[in-house]
């Protein structure tokens, strides 16, 4: 059949369901113009009416059999409906065409299969049967909705139904009144006439439907009579056929009705009596009356059909429907001839009578309906108002019978909503008001029938106030007396009574409400039957009457007469609920009745057959007090004892779920003493309003938890088993299954209130609870269950034709709240890995089909309200979400079918866009959470292909067809493509793409067009911000971002498709990167500005902003795929990015900005990473930071501590990159002082938390401390936090502000340094805050580098915090021994880190401050002279970085030091010596490991395991981590020659400063040389006098042989360099750069000329030693002249070749020598000094 076809039937023929649909404004087309153009497309099949099916014909059926479109199964079915239905056979095709468009249940597939088996296709059958009854009835609402509202201003197509109408005018009536007789007379359908399927089943449901037509047509002929006139002629006609058919009960086929069939047969006769009385327009008739103008009434002159009309109306008599007819045919003849017919009129009258009128037209209206929206109701309202008021105006009332007849007639009849107002404005002499008059007359004696009428007449504010005034200024009173009473003064005719003494009306206690009739009252006295009937001239108000009355009922309440004084009491009631309810402005007057209620209440209730109805008033007065003032109510009726309560405080969910200490209350005794027997139950209809009503009032917790014992009952007593009860009214047990659920729904409506974690229940955590765990949620879920069959046969049964309060419209609202009170439970339930027995009550597997989801995903076949389905697909897409479970499985066999019913509603171009979204977020949720569900949606196939490789394409039932035809560029802007609906449709397609749903991803990729289509959102032009846009606009272009920015990242560069390149390729050259960038900004200030009033759309902001900043920061790394390259365009993005984090954190105040703001501070600092080469360039970036920061630092800082932590590494960045100074920033003394207080701040903070947490810190034993991190114990202390980025900061602002100008003053001013050092302090001592530990010490180090920050950092005590807390850092936690050193990667943050950076410290203001700062420097090294000599040995047993790290610091420090000598001599005199051996011992290894690159290789190898640890090259970088042994060989040996590298740039770096700080120890070279009388005392000899090699044992002392050795390395690394060769041992071409190349040379020759200076200087001393044999001198001379020589000569040439040697950067040549002879370096030249020295 295929989907094609379909789409064309679809277009080819509208079916009347759909035309209905369409009209009534439920679908896709709701502009007027396209109501329009429906209703000029379809006006003649509307003026056809049922003629429009037309008969069977042989030129029909031959046309069926030449269509080739139509496949022949479907022909051949046709041609078995139209035999069945006995219809033409192309309708019939077409008639099948819709039914399988539209209510079929079945795949296309299975319809083939359906049509081999007899039986399927015979039930098939009969289902279109149905849909084809349903399409004629769907025809005559169609007339009925255009008769409705063509003169409705209120109606928004009131102008195109009036068009309408004037065209069908003419003949509609013909033709409906044709087809009405053709319908009546029509033959019921044999077997033999319509086939075998005729069965007795389907005749009566022919006959049925043939009723419902009938019905229809009267009243749409009814509705037409109501606006346009019936000439006599007509009236004759219409009085005839209705006679002969027995006004619906004389039909051909009477023989077929059942007794489900009256009601139907009824308004057949309803509808014939008002047409004939419509027909004879009284209303006409009685103005003409007034006016006294008979003649101009259209039956003036029509003597021939008036006598026709009397000799018919005389056989009337037979059945009630004739009353109406009768009376008004009476009322005509005695207006316009009343002396022709005379006894004729009188003898029909009486027959009118005699069939009881007045109660037959109360029967009618009431059976009819409600006149809420039902228009035909009210229009009979209108009719028969005319009627009454005639008659009441042409006959004395008492001719009319029963007064009270005539009173409920009249009260049903102004019930219509215009009608009251009406009567007002009309004479009180005239028409109803006579009746008025005469129940005035009877008041207060009877009280009801004046009230009921009152009642009737309250419609508007208007009446109610013209209401009250009539009762509050009444003028007589009447009594009745059976005898006549003694304080009387009468006349001698008893005519006329006065009152002899005053008299209380009422027998109530003094002081209390009453009225006093005064002396002297003069009263007119009649005797009729009762006895005397008084009517006494007295003014009073009839409220204060009303009050005295509910005084005396509460006076007799336990007393016999209770029950006679109720029912004075009732229609007080009623009138007082009325009142109130219409005009709320009249209650304060009101407040003596409404404040006596409660009282009742509690006294009626308490009684032992209490009085229901009364009851009922009482609660419905309340209702509307509540809604007006909850609280008063609330606390009022607390202590009536009328509603449950709880006896003991609740305290716990279980406590409450078991009612432990609940009373049910007077209602609880109530509803199971009373109700439930009767089967009444107007006190619990008004029960459930009274709760929901307080539950809306917004009460607060105090009155929502007294309320929960209400609640607990409705939950625990009436959800589960209200279904169970007995009823006597039908449709009460839906009502009150509806109302259960409405308060249900306003209970989980409620915003929550108070702690979530609290364990008193509130009323919505009991809500949820008793839902979800409890039988009431099972009751929830039978509701759901229903089903839509069910629901449709319901809706079918319905006599009405529409109208909002039918037991179907009440059954489908159940449903619904049901659907959504489940949502909220799942939403709202907390989150708990138990499985609650609602969740599993709605998904487990039934067999099938039969479980909860199918029946579920059936709704989408419901048609009448389109809600009803869309509610269910939203439940589905909640359970889909959270319910471990697969929808698809659940489906069941039916899943295919009920995938096409999905898919041809989504296709629809006529369906209700929400049905069409909701079905789509249920697809794009079942994309992540129903792999099954989602594979049957997408309905990929195979392509026939080359094996191995699958290719797919879509299939017939594909989802993505829809999909792309709704992202199509060409749909956008058209009806049944709002933006809704597109956004919904990428939302699905980015579903897909975040899923990796490959398959679907790759066809979507390749189809033509797609990523055209796709990025066309992004090309249009957004109105401002300011305008009121559809938000989902921002959502529907940040999805196409995400989609875009998804595929760039996932697939590589090389494979995207051609159009998305070319997409991206336009969006850079129509300058579309820079238009969005500039529309995000306005968006983020648009915000910023408009936070006052709250923003519109705040989630589609969000999202769009979140989906640029995603392609901002793809763009950072694929920048050539999108097009992103110019550095102009670049920078214009930058700049937008800032002012928009600019303007969102420049409003402190609002959580929306702060929120954008914190989104825009990432994308901030990401772009200021990546796009370093364009923000160098760009303008400073600085004054807007500095902007954010103070506003961010004013904001709430639990909000902000992770923008905070983004402003701060921005600016550090920004300070790196642009690389100001001082001068150029003029935010830097307000930068420095936000940034000082924040650390101050944040420190004191640090302290606290510290100081709380050590005792716990000092639990957990730290196994090796020198290895692991401390744990990190405290949430502050983070890598990221704002203290330690803010230390960072500071240290920066420092460097830039080297002379101190500004940060000088600002620190001494906030105190930063005492308090920083006090948190250093605590956290080295406590090891703990590693982070701000090494942050501090890094600002400690930039300030130590000017004198003046070192004074500074000195001053605030930094020897006191660092000096002996530094001790707990390396030392054990138990015995106080140094920990071994560790291997650990050297630049990961540690505690062994710390401590070189307190050695860098140290170092540091030592070389500032110098002789300042030598005390300190003592103390420290003699605190921590244990770890520097370990240290200095270590490097003999542990090569890892990190050991050669500390030792190069500690070496570094011992070299400043060493200036001074003399003072460390005088304070610590065995530590000098220790050092100086160890140091000896250090050159030792340090050459002997550089000598031997082998063995140093091999050392590395065993030390560090197989696998070398990731170190760092001497650049500032971590090295790549090493890969695993099967990478190739040849990457590997790379890897550990560039381990091996790095360790021995690290041993020269400690070689060399290790052999300056030697040098201080000996005598100066040139002194020792020159002067003679040196004193040599104070120096020690510290290489001994051998010339060994040096050996890696610590038994050999260091010799000269050792510094020879280190000086022969120095030449050959230096000689390696200098030939760029690679050796085993020295890949030099992985020291990338020249400058490296070059800073490794000047080591060299660094580390050469201290090693010949400290060789010249000891070789010297040990000459002038006379301790020293003269034998060993001469060697000594010998075996340096010789082995300096071959050095010598090896540096010359050297030299000549070229080599620069300058010295080490900021090392100054050793000698002052300005010029060098033979261009040779000055120490060369002091080397062969010596040379010729010795050889003297």
């Amino acid at each position: 059949m295929g989907r094609k076809k379909m789409a064309e039937s679809e277009m080819c023929v509208r079916s009347s369901r759909e035309l209905w649909t369409i009209l009534l404004g439920r679908s896709a087309l709701r502009e007027p113009a396209q109501i329009e153009a429906e209703l000029n497309s379809h006006w003649e099949r509307l003026l056809q009416g049922l003629t429009y099916y037309k008969p069977p014909s042989s030129s029909s059926a031959a046309k069926v059999k030449a269509d080739k479109d139509v496949a022949q199964p479907l022909k051949d079915l046709g041609l078995r409906i139209s035999k069945l239905l006995g219809l033409d056979e192309l309708q019939s095709v077409q008639i099948l065409q819709c039914y399988l468009q539209e209510d079929y249940r079945g795949t296309r597939s299975s319809l083939k299969t359906v049509l081999q088996d007899e039986r399927q296709s015979q039930v098939l059958l009969t289902k279109i049967a149905d849909y084809y009854y349903e399409e004629r009835v769907c025809l005559l609402r169609c007339v009925l909705l255009l008769l409705t509202y063509f003169q409705d201003e209120r109606h928004p197509y009131r102008a195109e139904y009036s068009n309408c109408v004037s065209k069908l005018e003419k003949d509609l009536v013909r033709n409906y009144q044709q087809q009405f007789e053709n319908l009546f007379k029509a033959e019921a359908p044999t077997w033999e006439t319509h086939g075998n399927l005729m069965t007795e089943r389907q005749v009566s449901r022919w006959f049925l439907q043939c009723l419902r037509e009938q019905c229809l047509l009267l009243e749409v002929l009814f509705l037409y009579y109501a606006y346009f006139e019936m000439g006599p002629s007509d009236l004759l006609s219409f009085t005839r056929m209705f006679k002969e058919q027995g006004f619906g009960q004389r039909q051909t086929n009477r023989h077929l009705v059942d007794k489900s069939m009256d009601a139907l047969v009824d308004r057949i006769g309803y509808f014939s009596a008002l047409i004939l009385v419509e027909g004879m327009d009284i209303d006409f008739l009685h103005k003409c009356a007034l006016e006294d103008h008979p003649e101009q009434h259209q039956f003036s002159n029509t003597a021939d059909v008036s006598k026709e009309m009397d000799q018919l109306l005389l056989t009337f008599g037979d059945i009630p429907h004739h009353g109406p007819v009768l009376l008004a045919w009476v009322l005509l003849r005695h207006t316009l001839s009343p002396d022709q017919s005379g006894p004729v009129i009188r003898r029909i009258g009486n027959t009118s009578l005699q069939l009881g009128v007045f109660q037959y037209l109360s029967t009618m209206l009431q059976s009819l309906g409600g006149s809420g929206n039902n228009c035909t109701a009210s229009t009979a309202r209108m009719c028969i108002y005319g009627l009454l008021s005639f008659v009441i105006t042409s006959f004395e009332e008492e001719t009319l019978g029963s007064q009270q007849h005539l009173i409920n007639a009249a009260c049903e009849v102004l019930s219509a909503p215009s009608l009251a107002e009406l009567f007002w404005e009309t004479k009180p002499t005239l028409g109803l008001g006579m009746i008025l008059d005469s129940a005035v007359g009877m008041f207060p004696h009877k009280t009801g029938p004046l009230l009921q009428l009152l009642t009737a007449l309250l419609s508007d504010k208007s009446t109610a106030k013209k209401v009250y005034t009539f009762l509050d200024k009444m003028s007589y009173y009447t009594e009745v007396y059976k005898h006549k009473p003694s304080d009387i003064i009468a006349r001698e005719d008893e005519t006329l009574w006065r009152r002899q003494a005053p008299k209380l009306l009422y027998p109530l206690g003094s002081g209390q409400t009453n009225l006093r009739m005064p002396l002297g009252l003069l009263g007119q006295a009649a005797v009729g039957t009762q006895g005397y009937t008084v009517r006494w001239e007295f003014s009073y108000s009839a409220w204060t009457l009303f009050t005295c009355e509910i005084e005396m009922l509460l006076h007799v309440v336990s007393t016999a007469d209770v029950l006679v004084h109720c029912e004075r009491v009732k229609p007080i009631l009623d009138l007082v609920h009325k009142v109130i309810s219409t005009d709320w402005t009249v209650s304060d007057c009101l407040l003596p009745l409404t404040s006596r209620i409660y009282m009742l209440l509690q006294r009626l209730t308490s009684v032992i057959n209490p009085p229901v109805e009364v009851i009922a008033s009482c609660v419905n007065c309340l209702i509307v007090l509540a809604a007006r003032m909850p609280g008063k109510v609330w606390s009022s009726l607390h202590h009536t004892g009328f509603l449950p309560f709880a006896s003991s405080p609740l305290t716990s969910m279980a406590q409450s779920i078991s009612a432990e200490g609940m009373k049910a209350g007077n209602y609880g005794n109530l509803l199971v003493l009373i109700e439930q027997p009767r089967g009444e139950y107007s006190v619990t209809v008004a029960f459930l309003r009274l709760i929901t009503t307080l539950v809306k009032g917004q009460l607060g917790s105090t009155q929502n938890n007294g309320l929960i014992p209400c609640v607990l009952l409705v939950l625990k007593e009436m959800l589960p088993t209200y279904h169970k009860w007995r009823y006597g009214t039908h449709g009460v047990r839906e009502r009150i299954g509806c109302l259960i659920l409405e308060l249900v729904h306003a209970i989980l409506n409620l915003s929550p209130e108070g702690d979530k974690h609290s364990s008193t229940p509130t009323l919505q955590t009991l809500c949820i609870y008793s839902l979800a765990s409890t039988e009431a949620g099972q009751a929830v879920v039978n509701i759901m269950g229903v089903g839509v069959d069910t629901i449709d046969l319901v809706l079918t049964a319905q006599p009405s034709s529409g109208g909002s309060d039918g037991p179907g419209q009440v059954l489908i609202q159940t449903v619904k709240l049901a659907f959504s009170v489940t949502n909220n439970v799942i939403r709202l339930k907390p989150s708990t890995d138990a499985v609650s027995p609602l969740e599993q009550a709605l998904t487990q597997h039934g067999g099938h089909g039969n479980n909860l989801i199918a029946v579920l995903a059936k709704y989408i076949y419901h048609k009448h309200d389109p809600a009803l389905p869309r509610l269910a697909v939203q439940l589905l897409k909640r359970l889909a979400t959270v319910a471990p479970m697969s929808v698809y499985a659940c489906l069941g066999s039916d899943a295919a079918a009920i995938r096409d019913a999905f898919l041809t509603r989504l296709q629809s171009k006529t369906e209700d866009v929400r049905i069409k979204v909701m079905i789509l977020e249920f697809l794009t949720v079942a994309v992540e959470t129903q792999p099954g569900l989602i594979e049957l949606f997408l309905n990929l196939e195979v392509k026939d292909g080359s094996e191995g490789s699958k290719e797919f394409h879509l299939g017939e039932w594909s989802c993505l067809q829809v999909v792309l035809d709704l992202i199509d560029s060409r749909q956008q802007g058209k009806y049944w493509c709002p933006p809704l609906l597109h956004r919904a449709a990428l939302a699905f397609l980015h579903a897909l793409w975040q899923d990796r749903r490959d398959s679907a991803i790759s066809v979507l990729r390749t189809k033509e067009k797609f990523w055209e289509n796709l990025t066309t959102p992004l090309f249009g032009t957004l109105p401002s911000p300011s305008d009121t846009t559809e938000p989902c606009v921002l959502e529907t272009c940040a999805l196409v971002m995400k989609i875009i920015g998804l595929e760039i990242y996932y697939v590589v560069s090389g494979s995207l498709e051609q159009s998305l390149k070319d997409a991206l390729q336009k969006l850079s050259s129509g300058r579309r990167y820079e238009y969005w960038s500039q529309y995000v900004k306005s968006l983020v200030c648009h915000v910023a500005e408009t936070e006052e009033e709250g923003v519109r759309a705040f989630s589609e902001t969000q999202m769009l902003i979140s989906a640029w900043r995603t392609l901002l920061i793809l763009s950072t790394s694929h920048s050539a795929v999108m097009q992103l390259t110019e550095d102009s365009v670049i920078l214009k993005l930058f700049m937008d990015v800032l002012d928009g984090t600019k303007a969102a954190l420049l409003v402190p105040t609002s959580v929306p900005c702060l929120r954008l703001g914190s989104m825009m501070a990432t994308l901030l600092l990401i772009l200021l990473k990546q796009w370093r080469s364009v923000v160098a360039f760009a303008p400073s970036v600085l004054p807007p930071l500095a902007l954010i920061l103070e506003s961010v630092l004013q904001a709430d800082q639990q909000l902000m501590e992770r923008t905070k932590a983004k402003v701060f590494s921005a600016l550090i960045s920004v300070l790196q990159i642009q690389e100001l100074n001082g001068g150029e920033i003029s935010q830097l003394p307000q930068l420095l002082l936000c940034v000082c207080e924040t650390v101050q701040d944040e420190a004191l903070a640090l302290i606290d938390s510290t100081r709380h947490m050590t005792p716990l810190g000092e639990v957990q034993e730290d196994k090796d401390s020198m290895e692991t991190d401390a744990p990190r114990s405290f949430q502050k202390d983070q890598r990221d936090g704002v203290c330690v980025l803010a230390l960072h900061l500071a240290k920066e602002l420092c460097r830039v502000d080297e002379d101190g100008e500004h940060w000088v003053p600002i620190m001494r001013n906030v105190s930063v340094l005492p308090s920083v050092l006090s948190a250093l302090e605590l956290s080295l001592r406590s090891k703990q805050n590693l982070y701000f530990t090494e942050a501090t010490l890094h600002l400690l180090l930039t300030l130590a580098r000017t004198p003046q920050g070192a004074s500074a950092v000195v001053g605030a005590g930094v020897t006191q915090s660092i000096c002996l807390p530094l001790l707990s850092v390396y030392e054990g936690p138990s015995n106080g021994a140094a920990q071994p050193f560790s291997r650990k990667a050297q630049d990961s943050p540690c505690w062994p880190g710390v401590y070189r950076l307190c050695m860098s410290l140290m170092e540091s203001l030592l070389k500032t401050l110098r002789y300042n700062f030598i005390n300190d420097a003592l103390d420290f090294v003699g605190v921590h002279q244990e770890r520097i000599l370990q240290c200095l040995n270590a490097v003999r047993t542990v090569q890892s970085l990190v050991c050669l790290d500390e030792a190069d610091h500690t070496v570094a420090f011992l070299l400043q030091l060493s200036s001074f000598t003399k003072e460390w001599h005088f304070h610590l005199p065995k530590l000098l010596h220790d050092v100086q051996v160890n140091l000896c011992y250090l050159c030792q290894t340090c050459t002997y490991l550089l000598h031997g690159k082998k063995m140093l290789h091999h050392y590395l190898q065993a030390k560090n395991g197989e696998a070398l640890g990731p170190g760092p090259l001497p650049r500032p970088q971590r090295g790549p981590q090493t890969p695993s042994k099967e990478s190739p060989g040849g990457e590997r040996e790379e890897l550990e020659q560039k381990a091996l590298l790095a360790v021995q740039c690290s041993l020269l770096k400690i070689l060399s400063k290790t052999l300056a700080t030697l040098q201080h120890f000996t005598p100066d070279c040139c002194q020792i040389l020159l002067d003679q009388c040196m004193d040599l005392a104070e120096y020690r000899t510290l290489f001994v006098l051998s010339f060994t090699t040096p050996a890696f044992d610590s038994d050999v002392a260091p010799s000269f042989g050792t510094l020879l050795a280190t000086i022969n390395v120095a030449l050959s690394l230096l000689g390696e360099v200098e030939k760029k060769k690679e050796p085993a041992a020295l890949s030099v071409t992985s020291l990338v750069s020249s400058e490296e190349i070059q800073a490794l040379k000047s080591l060299l020759m660094f580390t050469m000329e201290n090693c010949f200076y400290v060789l010249i200087s000891q070789a010297v001393m040990c000459l002038r030693e006379p301790t020293v044999l003269p034998r060993d001198k001469q060697r000594l001379k010998q075996e340096l002249s010789s082995e300096l020589s071959t050095l010598l000569s090896s540096l010359v040439r050297h030299f000549r070749r070229g080599s620069s040697s300058s010295p080490a950067v900021g090392k100054p040549p050793l000698l002052g020598t300005k010029g060098s002879h033979e261009g040779q370096e000055p120490f060369v030249q002091l080397v062969q000094a010596f040379v010729r020295h010795v050889q003297r």
